[in-house]
């Protein structure tokens, strides 16, 4: 059963020089330049699916949904549907926000393309980042397990996390190489082409459509070379002389000004660091920045130092990566983690997942001495490669601190260029514009105000503030050659959150009981009754977690029990005892009890026994 938590929406009033509408619609759409008016709904409050059972088989609109990524970070997927046919674009998950506690990831609501999934005749997954693939083996049954069309390294991804999911059905996966136009069903044909990003062979996509090109670039950024001159535009300088109805272009670093950094800076200043250590090196970044990791990999073999691997994602993802030739290095140069003590110190530099302080990584068991084989030394230097994803500030200073404590040497991509951001910044993002000079724009992945920032952008380059759309995850996009409307249709789109072996099994009122106790604690309050009298056999016994210390309040747990014991003997007794009701009682009272002397609302978990 798939349970449904809506992502937060914003509203927006049509902007003075335009012509009022008669009624206008609380799913108007902001464009680039409007006053906006925003309204936000809880991620958690739900809403009514949409109906989606009208015959497309005769329109000639394509329709452009987009399922997730839009209102967040991560859960990024999207689909393109032209009558009878459906193409999907990547299946990402998220990672649980502050509203979703013990949740272990999020996933895209493919409800719609499960009632349709007879119509999907392709999953085309742009790169192997989980934001993109991690949601591919939970809904692929529910799209019916169409054929997935990706490049080498990212196929492989794919099928080594499958491998955790023995019991799902054996994907169709197609390899596809930059330069490859392959006809997806009737009415589509795809033309991939490379992209620079921070794992090899990320694709975009030109979806050719009987309305027009449109045109994903995936997660990217724009390589320079020393002059200033961009790198590898060529394609899309001429897709966007052949012409793009729409360009969906990212939004992650839309607000950041400038260019991109260079990874050529990148790995010169990782050279001069790595040389100038004294003692063992530690480089903490995530397991899926292959191409980084296989440049650090180079540098140590050329410095003379052997490579450990220390976390399980970052294992898997360099042995996938070697086998296809992506990272190349002497037998020899890698060794086993649990064997770096056959070697001097100022040999080793060990690679380690965690550079966010996530609880489980390599890097904080390293710090907290959990790791069987490695334990920090004073002189060890510890670089972060990988800037803070928000949110992750405190847990990445706490691992500073200790490290710092342990007479760790620190370098931070604060202190010292020693990370690119693979998402392109202001000025690459309008260089896409310019080059592609679609007709409509629609900024995707990321928070509304990113992608407002981006929809400012594509007014700067030209593109005319009519053309540009900002929609939320669900809303329906109807195009023509000439035409971009937002309908009043909306899909389900909200969250499915994944509990251990759960999918979409956690309801809202299951998330509000995890937050209350998270935030104010509970009460047990257990009581013996006589089955015949409904009276008490001895005092109530009351156990208290995370709401008072008992030792210390002792004098309110007598009240609590004064107050129990009082709801009991005004119980009728002429007939026989209803628990629910009892219970019922106890909380609204006793809750309302404690409220008035601690201002807390704790949980209250009566327990009726009947002797």
């Amino acid at each position: 059963m798939i349970k449904k938590y809506p992502p937060s929406r914003s509203r927006v009033r049509p902007a003075p020089d335009q012509k009022k509408e008669s009624a206008p619609s609380p799913r108007r759409v902001f464009r680039a330049g409007e006053q906006t008016h925003k309204t936000t709904r809880s991620p958690l409050s739900k809403h009514l699916p949409a109906k989606h059972t009208q015959d497309l088989s005769k329109s000639g609109k394509l329709r452009f949904v987009p399922v997730g990524g839009l209102e967040e970070i991560g859960l990024n997927m999207m689909f393109f549907e032209y009558q009878n046919e459906i193409v999907v674009i990547d299946a990402g998950l998220m990672f649980p926000v502050e509203e979703t506690p013990g949740i272990d990831f999020i996933i895209p609501n493919v409800s719609y393309l499960e009632a349709k999934k007879a119509n999907v005749h392709a999953l085309i997954i742009t790169h192997g980042h989980y934001d993109h693939i991690g949601a591919i083996p939970y809904v692929m049954d529910k799209l019916g397990n169409p054929p997935i069309y990706t490049t080498s390294i990212t196929k492989a991804i794919i099928e080594k996390r499958q491998e955790d999911f023995p019991n799902r059905a054996k994907m169709n996966i197609i390899t596809v190489k930059n330069g490859d136009k392959i006809k997806l069903s009737n009415h589509f044909e795809a033309e991939f082409f490379g992209i620079a990003h921070t794992i090899p062979e990320s694709t975009a996509i030109n979806l050719k459509t009987p309305v027009g090109n449109v045109v994903n670039l995936g997660d990217f950024k724009i390589e320079y070379d020393v002059d200033g001159t961009p790198l590898d535009v060529e394609t899309m300088t001429r897709i966007g002389k052949d012409g793009v109805l729409m360009f969906t272009v990212e939004s992650t670093n839309a607000d950041r000004q400038g260019k991109s950094e260079s990874e050529r800076t990148v790995e010169k200043n990782l050279e001069e660091l790595i040389g100038s250590a004294e003692g063992r090196i530690i480089v903490a970044m995530f397991a899926s920045v292959l191409t980084r990791i296989g440049e650090v990999i180079k540098i140590a073999e050329k410095l003379g130092r052997i490579v450990a691997l220390s976390g399980y994602s970052m294992k898997a993802n360099v042995e996938i990566a070697k086998r296809l030739g992506f990272i190349k290095c002497e037998p020899g140069t890698i060794i086993p983690v649990e064997e770096i003590h056959k070697y001097k110190d100022n040999k080793i530099l060990i690679l380690s997942t965690g550079a966010q302080g996530e609880s489980n990584a390599s890097l904080r068991k390293i710090i907290n001495g959990e790791h069987r084989f490695i334990r920090i030394k004073p002189g060890d230097t510890v670089m972060f490669s990988a800037s803070v994803i928000p949110g992750n500030e405190l847990s990445v200073q706490n691992l500073k601190d200790n490290l710092a404590r342990q007479g760790a040497l620190i370098f931070a991509s604060d202190i010292i260029d020693i990370h690119a951001s693979g998402h392109a910044p202001k000025e690459d993002l309008k260089l896409a514009m310019k080059l592609l000079n679609p007709k409509f724009l629609a900024p995707i992945h990321g928070y509304f105000y990113k992608r407002s920032v981006n929809a400012k952008s594509g007014v700067e380059v030209g593109i005319p503030r009519k053309n540009i759309f900002l929609l939320d995850n669900g809303q329906v996009a109807e195009i023509t050659k000439d035409t971009f409307e937002i309908t009043k249709e909306e899909i389900p789109a909200s969250y499915v959150m994944v509990d251990g072996l759960g999918v979409g099994d956690v309801e809202e009122v299951v998330l509000r009981d995890r937050k209350a106790l998270a935030n104010e604690g509970m009460v047990v309050i257990i009581l013996a009754l006589e089955k015949k009298t409904s009276r008490l056999i001895k005092s109530p016994d009351i156990i208290s977690r995370g709401f008072i210390y008992i030792k210390e309040n002792q004098e309110v747990l007598e009240e609590v029990r004064k107050k129990v014991r009082s709801i009991i003997s005004r119980l009728p007794n002429y007939q026989p005892l209803e628990p629910d009701y009892l219970k019922t009682l106890i909380r609204d009272q006793v809750g309302q009890f404690l409220y008035t002397k601690t201002k807390r609302r704790p949980m209250i978990l009566p327990v009726v026994i009947e002797v």
